[in-house]
């Protein structure tokens, strides 16, 4: 009798060097999605044709095209079916409008005004926000005293950097801010939508077709919404690039060395993944954008990332049916995973 073909997915060979170059890279490639953005879009207020770079539409447009590309490519070498009943590819799309056109859109508009670093740290607040909608929309997963500590330290981190904003001189205005926090709500509600409602789904057919859904729902607004329309021969170089790297690099082949991890790892351990990340954005965006560092961004930054690891740290053992549901904190097509009793995003298998 014929085996089946195995799954490079889930079926990778435990090797401790290799999991462990993943595990960093990835911290490096979903950190750096937020240097990318900075890189590529225009600063509010400019002309994004006359200095080559993008608007925050079309950016968000062209990711979601190239992610999507890149996604297809994926299944097909896969050989994943798509489905195909009506109400299934509804909800893929409800899904694409708020996991990846919304936060995609909010977060390149944020940072047409805030720095890179200080994007990465909010974004990282989705667990937060998560504990909020899942208490609210999920019946088997209300607030405890380990989830009001870690929004309240959370929170007061997201306070802490606000509070630079009072200076009007400030480079980091408070509009700018609250737009990467929205992001992280709409990916927080993506997340307990998705745990409801498409669990019968495969993840990366979850993935694929709701980036496809948000890419052309992203054409839409882009034809209605921008004028004139981005010319690709007149943008620099270096935003194109960028461009090509978020679609490519740090989603769908970010995708394939995360479940690859996982299936080694396990999901508790592989999604420490996401604790890293925001440090990797705040050290590429003062590499690479010399942005400022000082005490209030370190200590709000703490706060943000021990409010959703500390509790998970202390947790005790939770079966998987106890687990509450979450998005993987970085702006990319992520799957639908789940989060232990302090916020902690694992995937569910």
């Amino acid at each position: 009798m014929q085996n089946a073909p195995q799954n490079p997915l889930t079926n990778a060979v435990p090797n401790p060097l290799r999991n462990w170059g993943m595990f960093w890279l990835l911290g490096l490639v979903w950190g750096s999605s937020f240097l990318l953005i900075k890189i590529a879009v225009a600063p509010i207020g400019a002309n994004a044709a006359a200095i080559g770079l993008f608007d925050p539409l079309s950016l968000a447009a062209m990711r979601l095209i190239v992610g999507s590309i890149s996604f297809i490519v994926l299944l097909t070498l896969l050989r994943r079916k798509l489905p195909t009943d009506p109400r299934t590819l509804f909800l893929l799309a409800v899904a694409g409008l708020t996991n990846n056109a919304i936060p995609y859109m909010l977060i390149t508009w944020g940072e047409q005004s805030i720095d890179s670093g200080l994007a990465s740290v909010l974004n990282a607040t989705t667990p937060l926000f998560s504990l909020i909608v899942a208490h609210l929309a999920l019946a088997d997963d209300k607030i405890t005293m380990r989830k009001i500590f870690s929004l309240v330290a959370g929170f007061a981190g997201v306070i802490l950097l606000a509070t630079r904003s009072i200076d009007p001189t400030h480079p980091n205005p408070l509009l700018g801010q609250l737009a990467i926090v929205g992001a992280a709500a709409s990916y927080a509600f993506a997340a307990v939508f998705m745990r409801r409602t498409l669990r019968h789904v495969e993840a990366i057919t979850t993935a694929a077709v709701s980036i496809t859904a948000a890419a052309l729902i992203m054409i839409v607004i882009l034809l209605v919404g921008v004028r004139p329309l981005p010319v690709l021969s007149a943008i620099q170089p270096g935003a194109l690039v960028a461009v090509v790297i978020l679609g490519v690099l740090n989603t769908a082949i970010a995708y394939v060395f995360y479940f690859m991890l996982m299936s080694t790892w396990g999901a508790s351990r592989t999604t420490m993944v996401t604790y890293v990340t925001p440090p990797f954005g705040l050290l590429l965006g003062i590499i690479f954008q010399h942005e400022p560092f000082d005490w209030k961004l370190g200590i709000g930054s703490l706060l943000i990332v021990g409010g959703v690891a500390l509790p998970n740290l202390l947790r005790r053992s939770v079966p998987p049916a106890a687990t509450s549901a979450i998005m993987t904190p970085a702006p990319i097509p992520a799957p639908i995973i789940a989060v232990s009793d302090g916020g902690t995003p694992v995937a569910n298998k």
